[in-house]
């Protein structure tokens, strides 16, 4: 990598035992993500479903804000760079090589688009009073791609999934709690210590018990889940090849609403 080309932002590991904490570092731009952490948070969660030691992740991000989402133009700009996950590696995802083990996630701040997505493909999320949630995909022209399209239903149920999906809106850890996307909400600045106080008291568990449980509850609604990852490259092909996604993201550059034209 040339010095011109100097990656800004990290996904950083730490060993707690028997968690692994996973800290999104990227503060000064809202922890949103690079291609490079996007590999490196994959590689991550590579280590703790391989690592037969490590029986529980907690994923977390520095500063006031868990991620303003994706930074569009490193992804869809002229100098955009193609993330290169290696075969096998763990989807952050959780659309194809799922983690095995429990993840834990503690947001605070703005927790934009993918950030809902990678902490819906986890267990366990823990907010900070101050979390703020928006799916906006579609105020850029664009759809969620990510999982949310099925995540939201199965958390949420569809009626309140389609409520935020549909009006793109900013809402609260306290309608997020309600609607049951967060399952704690604590003071501001104690949601990481208490996702790490939930992963280590999972760990006093006997971890294939808890890792079997885990997957007999996916296989429940693995084939909705299938179905519903089997539409995603119809989806982005409808969305990301039209004109209402070049103008969503050039509004975004450009700092101004969106006119969209419905093609």
């Amino acid at each position: 990598m040339s010095e011109a080309q100097v990656q800004v932002g990290r996904v950083r590991q730490e060993r707690h035992g028997r968690v692994l904490k996973i800290i999104l570092d990227n503060p000064s731009k809202m922890n949103a993500f690079s291609p490079e952490m996007m590999e490196e948070l994959s590689a991550a969660f590579t280590v703790l479903d391989r690592d037969d030691e490590l029986w529980a992740g907690v994923l977390c991000a520095e500063g006031k804000h868990f991620t303003a989402g994706l930074d569009m133009p490193k992804f869809f700009g002229p100098t955009a760079v193609k993330m290169d996950r290696p075969a096998g590696n763990i989807d952050p995802f959780g659309l194809e090589n799922l983690c095995r083990k429990p993840i834990v996630t503690a947001i605070q701040g703005v927790c934009f688009t993918i950030g809902i997505e990678i902490m819906l493909a986890g267990d366990i999320v823990v907010a900070a009073e101050d979390a703020r949630l928006c799916q906006m995909e579609s105020k850029r022209g664009i759809a969620p791609l990510g999982g949310a399209h099925f995540r939201f239903l199965t958390r949420a149920g569809w009626g309140n999934a389609m409520y935020h999906l549909f009006l793109c809106d900013e809402f609260n850890a306290a309608e997020a709690y309600r609607i049951g996307l967060v399952q704690e909400v604590t003071p501001v600045g104690e949601q990481i210590d208490r996702a790490m106080a939930i992963a280590e008291a999972i760990t006093k568990n006997a971890p294939l018990g808890i890792q079997v449980t885990r997957a007999a509850g996916r296989k429940f609604i693995e084939a909705g889940e299938r179905a519903a990852i089997d539409i995603i490259p119809h989806i982005r092909g409808k969305v990301l090849d039209s004109e209402d996604a070049k103008e969503g993201i050039q509004s975004f550059v450009e700092r101004r609403a969106a006119v969209f034209q419905g093609r």
